[in-house]
């Protein structure tokens, strides 16, 4: 069954689209569903998680209350997609959600898509991002410094980590974020049901979703 986008629902609490869209984006992004079992705000007073690696700003203050939780339609068998679970959840059992954007936006939706779930209450370490055609900045960034220095950041786990879809070594998490920002279709049809295997409880897809949906038949 192709994949629906889901209709955006955002919580009073929650902050909306940014002003201004992304250059080359055709339409307001849907803002994604935080995902099961979202952790609690910190205490008031308690230092609060920071933002995306390699983006320092202030401290954020108590994380807003979450969305109310919807659960995505269930895909076909391919797409190695399951019904959305409670805390405990497996890689055959996450959720999975599709944030309609196009390949030079796909990028700045993964982005928004980590703040919200930042802000909602997922720790920094529980979100991985991938990308299907050039590095996230932050990757690109890092790498400069010699891969080394690049995956002792993935090795220490306390941060959100941006790698290519491609990269065997990046380990999953409980949130797995990707961008489909470009690649061959052999490469994204690759990095789909990867990217299911590695996300713990949420999967979010920032792409075309008449492409991805295409891919997905293709690969059934």
């Amino acid at each position: 069954m192709p994949l629906i986008p889901e209709e955006p629902q955002i919580h009073e609490s929650v902050p909306g689209p940014r002003a201004t869209p992304a250059a080359g984006r055709t339409a307001p992004t849907p803002r994604p569903v935080p995902g099961p079992g979202p952790r609690p705000a910190p205490p008031r007073g308690a230092p609060a998680a920071s933002a995306r690696p390699g983006k320092p700003g202030p401290s954020r203050g108590p994380a807003p209350a979450p969305p109310a939780q919807r659960t995505a339609p269930k895909p076909s068998a391919a797409a190695g997609a399951g019904k959305a679970a409670a805390s405990g959840a497996t890689a055959s059992e996450a959720q999975l959600q599709l944030i309609p954007a196009p390949a030079n936006g796909a990028v700045d939706a993964a982005d928004e898509a980590v703040d919200l779930l930042l802000d909602s209450g997922r720790a920094p370490s529980e979100v991985l991002v991938l990308t299907t055609g050039e590095q996230h900045p932050w990757a690109a960034h890092e790498l400069s410094f010699g891969e080394a220095s690049y995956w002792a950041q993935h090795d220490a786990g306390d941060d959100v980590f941006y790698a290519d879809a491609g990269a065997e070594r990046a380990e999953g998490r409980p949130v797995v974020v990707v961008a489909v920002n470009g690649g061959s279709d052999e490469t994204v049809a690759k990095a789909l049901p990867a990217a299911m295997a590695r996300a713990g409880a949420l999967l979010i897809v920032c792409g075309d979703p008449q492409r991805i949906n295409a891919l997905i038949g293709a690969s059934a």
